[in-house]
């Protein structure tokens, strides 16, 4: 911007030197498009990559616009989209699938109530996957930390496998056990050995 507009760099210079903190021209219009962009006044003009940091910003083409809303509508759309889906499979449940589901929901409970263990129950075969949804079912469910199913998103992975998924658990309780002193997170093995089992009994 400063190649192409040099006389707002030239103001933006002048404006830094009677800051009383040193600056510089670049910074000053650095800030301001940060904070034009993070107020909205681009919007509909620019793209913002979230998943980096720092973040990315891609100015939005004529020929790239209806690509672009087409994408934000199906954000907007997913978590309702995502819900419905998950209802309409429910239904389809017998009351042997409807027991494991709500275990599933138990087990992550307790890893989170006892132990502030930040795990999900997740779809291996992702039920908004474009190309080959996957299903709202026991078989398909799987326990992730937040931050790993965050990064999946609606890809596919292959379900782990119960001894997978006991490893996974055990990996990141070990992990937890390095900190749950200074968080005051009492980790008591035979706790977490019990937790295992009922999940061994469902999974």
């Amino acid at each position: 911007m400063a190649e192409v507009f040099p006389e707002i760099l030239k103001k933006a210079n002048q404006e830094a030197k009677k800051h009383k903190k040193p600056s510089t021209g670049i910074r000053e219009i650095a800030a301001r498009i940060s904070s034009a962009v993070a107020t909205g006044r681009y919007a509909g003009k620019i793209e913002i990559e979230e998943s980096e940091r720092p973040k990315r910003v891609k100015i939005i083409t004529e020929t790239d616009k209806d690509s672009y809303f087409k994408r934000e509508l199906e954000a907007d759309l997913e978590p309702f989209t995502r819900a419905q889906k998950i209802k309409s499979d429910e239904a389809q449940l017998g009351t042997k699938e409807k027991y494991r589901m709500a275990e599933f929901e138990a087990i992550i409970f307790q890893l989170k109530n006892f132990f502030n263990l930040d795990f999900e129950c997740e779809h291996a075969k992702a039920i908004l996957n474009p190309n080959s949804p996957g299903k709202h079912h026991p078989n398909n469910i799987q326990i992730l930390l937040k931050s790993h199913n965050r990064l999946k998103g609606n890809s596919n992975w292959d379900r782990f496998t119960l001894e997978e998924q006991i490893e996974y658990i055990k990996a990141v309780v070990q992990v937890q056990k390095l900190v749950s002193k200074k968080m005051r997170v009492d980790l008591q093995e035979e706790v977490i050995n019990s937790i295992i089992e009922r999940l061994k009994l469902i999974y």
